[in-house]
């Protein structure tokens, strides 16, 4: 199993449309909105580095609204 964590920088006032499509996505374990440089963090799980690198470019980045995202993996 691979974590990764998903920071995303949205459109003014898309922080919550945006995190209702976020949690149809099955892999998606966590939504929240974070105050600074960025206006959400997703934390994903997934069978492995492809399934997360697709879902990050594939899903997200393709939601209506999102600006920009910044994927962080953890090494296990």
């Amino acid at each position: 199993m691979t974590i990764a964590y998903v920071m995303i920088n949205c459109e003014l006032g898309a922080e919550e449309t945006i995190m209702e499509k976020l949690r149809e996505i099955e892999q998606v374990k966590e939504v929240f909105g974070t105050i600074g440089t960025h206006d959400l963090m997703v934390k994903l799980e997934a069978e492995n580095f492809e399934k997360i690198r697709d879902l990050a470019s594939r899903s997200i980045q393709k939601i209506e609204k999102i600006r920009t995202i910044l994927t962080l993996i953890k090494k296990e």
